[in-house]
């Protein structure tokens, strides 16, 4: 292999460091440049050939780049390592067990919550997201609010401009409705629903954090509201957290899941 090839090599590699170490919603080409040592003419050339590869992508009108769902896989596939929905599947069972209800298992995709998984309990029961694949703007559903509760600031913020009038349409509370149970999940750790938007259904929802502290998916329960009362609710929570702390603990950081979760779901949206 020729010096050449070699230098180019290493060059398509430190840029791919550089967008690792960074800010997952990219960086711009000045900044990548920079931070790689390399000229811009050099690291253009090398992210439009890591482009055509598919392990970088262009983000949106900004036109910042990013690692890539390719980058992910292949990361994923090296590391042996199973998906969010595999990792997560024997808590499911076990809590369903335990606790006689029906579990989900829920991923943040953009401004909504996915339904990654579902475990069915002994009692019919209605839900926000439906099936496994069905999805509800982030605030609606304790799942779901849970998630949204513990992004970053900014994040939190941006989705809540965005998603209020989308909880207005489907009857959910109003803005301010949404920052109070925003504040209680948070001081609390969970969130707990018994609102009446789902006639006798109430549930529980608490957040599964990445390593770096973001809450990227939940664990939450759906039930009878009689079943939510007295001393069973600290119970619920404390199981629900022990587990999602578990899946923490094993969550793959190069799982396509995190990014794209209705892909592995096959559904073809994003």
């Amino acid at each position: 292999m020729s010096e050449d090839a070699i230098s180019g090599i290493r060059r398509a590699l430190g840029l791919l460091k550089v967008l690792g170490s960074q800010n997952p919603q990219g960086m711009r080409l000045t900044d990548i440049a920079a931070a790689s040592g390399i000229s811009q003419p050099s690291a253009h050339r090398a992210l439009k050939a890591l482009m055509a590869e598919g392990f970088v992508e262009q983000t949106g009108a900004s036109r910042k780049y990013r690692l890539a769902l390719d980058f992910f896989v292949l990361a994923a596939q090296a590391a042996h390592a199973g998906g969010l929905r595999s990792t997560a599947r024997p808590a499911l069972l076990r809590l369903s067990s335990t606790l006689s209800d029906s579990v989900f298992l829920l991923v943040r995709n953009g401004f909504d919550a996915v339904c990654l998984d579902r475990v069915e309990g002994p009692f019919p029961i209605r839900t926000f997201t439906g099936d496994i694949g069905g999805k509800v703007p982030l605030g609606i559903g304790q799942g779901s609010l849970a998630i949204l509760s513990f992004l970053p600031e900014d994040e939190r913020e941006t989705i809540i401009r965005f998603n209020v009038p989308r909880l207005l349409d489907r009857g959910s509370f109003d803005e301010v409705g949404l920052r109070m149970q925003i504040q209680t999940v948070r001081r609390t750790g969970y969130a707990s629903l018994n609102t009446g938007l789902i006639p006798g259904m109430a549930g529980v929802g608490v957040p599964i954090f990445d390593a770096e502290g973001r809450a990227v998916a939940a664990l939450s329960i759906g039930t009878l509201s009689e079943r939510l009362e007295g001393d069973r609710l600290p119970l619920v929570v404390e199981l629900l957290q022990k587990e999602a702390d578990g899946i923490g603990r094993q969550l793959n950081p190069f799982d396509p899941t995190l990014r794209y979760p209705t892909r592995s779901l096959g559904t073809g949206s994003t």
